[in-house]
């Protein structure tokens, strides 16, 4: 499960198309599975993202102490 301060990174769709990332804000519980507030690193804007194919969570390096 994502937790804010983890990542998003969607694969490019072409071949050479750079992969977007983006950091979540914040998790949104839903009946159809969670979907995200997420700022997108290239231009720091801000959506709610329903993840899909071709999606990876990154999690966030967190201290366990």
């Amino acid at each position: 499960m994502a937790r804010a301060g983890d990542h998003v990174v969607i694969e490019g769709t072409h071949v050479g198309d750079p992969p977007r990332r983006g950091e979540i804000v914040d998790v949104i519980a839903g009946r159809q599975g969670d979907h995200y507030r997420v700022r997108w690193e290239r231009d720091q804007h801000e959506s709610i993202f329903f993840p899909g194919s071709g999606t990876r969570i990154e999690p966030a390096k967190r201290d366990e102490g």
